[in-house]
């Protein structure tokens, strides 16, 4: 458990909070309570593979300003090992607004997120080399992220592909590289759209029953992990045949925690540092034990407010459902 090492490639936000009765509609002018902290979904991931107990390494890029200092001094803090290309371009920024019920919308603002290149990713190939999973999401540019993954799968390591934000293209040549995908339902659909001409209604997807989604997940990605997270709802599981990672089986359902949310902001982001941490830190058991253990880890999330800060520590999560 003490070697698990988990590299994460990806960006780093300053996030704007607003909570709000409810989601503002155009032309609305509404009063909330306002925060700001850390986010970006790679700092979420980082945030919580470290916490979850792995030793997380996050390659990003990072302005040379006030946000830039944050992620340094938070990264620290949190014994993350933080590889940072300096861009001229702002640290990255993201407006949220979360309702009573806890969910939210989000704009993003890239800046130096979108200045992290391949170049700088391939410098980190000794890190990469040596990590159990990489994982990394798409609010990096594509060649940064291919890099990544194509230094991993050239050194044995597996790759965990976080396909969102959902209008985030992840094409063929890098779905080729990730050993599991991990979209939500409207990634998932996006993506099957995009990449096998098959539209569904996401907010349908779960009660279509395990068969059909197992064999939309295979046309999606023949020879890899699909695991659809779906909420309140838990996760859904579909591996490729002969690649099922200790599990006895292809597909199933992973129930959720049962928890009080307040704030939905990061589940997913936790749900995948937790997931990469729990792998790494025992690759040889069953897929299915590293599902329960993220999806509890992410349930755990929601009951606290922001993003990055939500994240809790593995102590916390066993004490709570052991």
């Amino acid at each position: 458990m003490d070697g698990a090492r988990v590299v994460v490639v990806g960006s780093f936000n300053v996030d704007h909070v607003w909570t709000v009765a409810a989601l503002p509609r155009p032309g609305e002018t509404l009063s909330g309570h306002y925060h700001t902290g850390p986010g970006g979904k790679g700092f979420n991931q980082a945030t919580a593979a470290a916490r979850a107990g792995a030793t997380t390494t996050f390659v990003c890029a990072l302005g040379d300003d006030l946000g830039g200092q944050l992620a340094r001094a938070l990264a620290t803090a949190d014994g993350i090992d933080l590889r940072d290309h300096a861009s001229e371009a702002p640290t990255g920024t993201a407006g949220i607004y979360v309702d009573h019920d806890g969910r939210n919308s989000i704009v993003i603002g890239p800046g130096a997120n979108a200045d992290l290149g391949a170049d700088f990713v391939q410098t980190q190939q000794a890190a990469i080399a040596k990590a159990h999973v990489v994982l990394a999401q798409l609010e990096s540019p594509l060649p940064a992220v291919e890099a990544a993954f194509a230094a991993a799968r050239a050194a044995g390591v597996r790759t965990v592909l976080n396909p969102a934000p959902a209008d985030a293209l992840a094409p063929a040549s890098l779905l080729g590289l990730a050993d599991v995908i991990t979209p939500n339902e409207t990634e998932f659909c996006a993506q099957l759209a995009r990449h096998a001409g098959e539209r569904l209604d996401a907010a349908t997807l779960v009660a279509h029953d395990d068969d059909t989604l197992h064999a939309l997940c295979r046309r999606l990605l023949p020879q890899g992990t699909v695991v659809i997270t779906l909420g309140a709802a838990g996760c859904f599981v579909s591996h490729a045949p002969g690649r099922l990672h200790g599990d006895a089986r292809t597909h199933y359902r992973v129930a959720a925690a049962h928890v009080q949310p307040q704030d939905t902001t990061g589940a997913g982001d936790a749900f995948n540092g937790a997931l990469s941490a729990s792998w790494a830190r025992n690759p040889t058991a069953a897929f299915a034990d590293h599902l329960h253990y993220a999806n509890r880890y992410a349930a755990l999330s929601t009951e606290r407010a922001g993003a990055a800060a939500s994240m809790p520590h593995d102590a916390d999560v066993r004490a709570r459902f052991d």
